[in-house]
């Protein structure tokens, strides 16, 4: 799809109004065609990816993983998990190595985080 070439990474305060949450807008043509929602700690690098969703004509193009990707070099220390479960979502973290991560607690800092599962 062209229009992958043409989708602005562009960050912002979470839509949603979660506690420490940070959205990654994709914006093709000043519309809002996808985001990811995340919480990252730089300081104890751990970081959760909460929500992605995409508009469907720009599912399946590799926008998913350039988003992901950006988060990473982004924030190049810290450890990814996600909380997502969902079908629509679950080849894209699988592909990423993304591990799921069980949900809780706060991050060492006083930050909404993760608890990875034991053996991860």
């Amino acid at each position: 799809m062209l229009a992958y070439r043409d989708v602005d990474l562009l960050p912002s305060s979470s839509l949603k109004g979660g506690a420490g949450e940070e959205c990654l807008l994709l914006v093709h043509i000043r519309k809002v065609v996808g985001l990811v929602t995340y919480r990252a700690c730089d300081e104890c690098a751990e970081g959760v990816i909460t929500d992605v969703v995409l508009d469907e004509p720009f599912r399946g193009c590799g926008l998913g993983t350039r988003a992901l990707s950006h988060l990473r070099s982004k924030h190049p220390d810290v450890t990814w998990r996600t909380t997502l479960d969902r079908r629509l979502t679950r080849d894209l973290l699988r592909r990423m190595r993304i591990p799921r991560a069980a949900v809780g607690g706060n991050c060492s800092h006083g930050r909404p985080g993760v608890i990875a599962p034991a053996g991860m």
